[in-house]
């Protein structure tokens, strides 16, 4: 009998430690570096001078909204990784955020190993995870219940919607030059109330991605601000979920669906109720069309 209840002692002991690895497994889209007294401005020089300190660039910056700043950030890992991963520059960046919260001021990050999970990436970045909260802290990952890397490597929000590979063709050009030179063109422009943030050049490929800010005007349904204040409602803010990204791949320009991208960001929005999908229903369409004129496309009828 001693046997028997050491064996289930055992059995339970074993599983346990199975339980405990599946939820160490599990991933968060952001990471909290920091939070507390301060402003905007000071925390964003701080963490540039952090930032540069461990070896990161700082590809563009973006205030979406008063109260918000966000860095946008990379390194030779980043692109090196982007350089053997298909449509690898779309993870080619971390986005640093710093975010006024009533009397505190967030400091937040994309997860790498989370997002290169999530945009299917050769390596898994753990090492950028590292150098980011040497240079900005970690309190705790959060945005999500969490996802392991094997559900994000095949993650779409549900049936019927879009996955990682399955992108947006915005504009198809003659060449890899014309097509880096129209797209240049429209952002300058501020075609379709979309702007340039950024743009990071893909080591060995063809391939270039552009960070761009979504100006709605009239049009509130792709606007930057309009969405984040449907979606980012919790205490700690996802404000790093922003920009979005544009990937000029050879001769083509291609953009991930928002219905993929937001959902990445936002993995546990509830489809239907206050602060959900269905408040930016339009938004997926809206963002696409505004996306393609941007990048000189010729609009097509949607299926949506």
């Amino acid at each position: 009998m001693n046997s028997l209840i050491k064996s289930f002692f055992l059995m339970a002991l074993m599983l346990l430690g199975i339980a405990t690895a599946m939820a160490d497994d599990v991933l968060k889209p952001f990471i909290l570096g920091s939070k507390g007294p301060g402003t905007v401005a000071e925390k964003v020089d701080l963490a540039k001078k952090a930032l540069t300190e461990q070896g990161f660039a700082i590809a563009g910056t973006y205030s979406p909204y008063p109260g918000a700043t966000i860095l946008i950030v990379t390194n030779d890992e980043l692109k090196r990784n982007a350089a053997q991963s298909e449509h690898g520059g779309f993870g080619a960046m971390q986005r640093v955020s710093v975010t006024k919260v009533s009397d505190e001021v967030q400091v937040s990050y994309t997860n790498p190993v989370y997002q290169a999970n999530a945009y299917r990436m050769k390596g898994d970045l753990k090492s950028v995870a590292d150098k980011l909260g040497t240079a900005l802290g970690k309190i705790e990952e959060f945005g999500a219940r969490g996802l392991t890397a094997r559900q994000l490597r095949k993650y779409h929000y549900m049936v019927g919607m879009e996955y990682f590979d399955e992108p947006s063709l915005l504009a198809e050009y003659d060449s890899y030059e014309e097509a880096i030179k129209g797209v240049e063109a429209g952002l300058a422009a501020g075609k379709g109330g979309v702007s340039k943030v950024y743009r990071i050049d893909i080591p060995g490929k063809k391939e270039a991605v552009f960070g761009v800010a979504l100006k709605g005007g009239e049009n509130k349904y792709m606007d930057d601000k309009f969405i984040m204040s449907e979606i980012d409602f919790k205490d700690v803010k996802s404000t790093a979920h922003l920009p979005y990204e544009m990937l000029v791949a050879g001769n083509k320009v291609y953009a991930l669906y928002a219905r993929f991208r937001i959902a990445t960001s936002f993995p546990d929005l509830a489809m239907m109720g206050k602060n959900s999908f269905m408040n930016i229903m339009k938004s997926p369409e809206e963002i696409r069309k505004a996306l393609v004129t941007a990048a000189g496309g010729k609009e097509e009828k949607s299926m949506w």
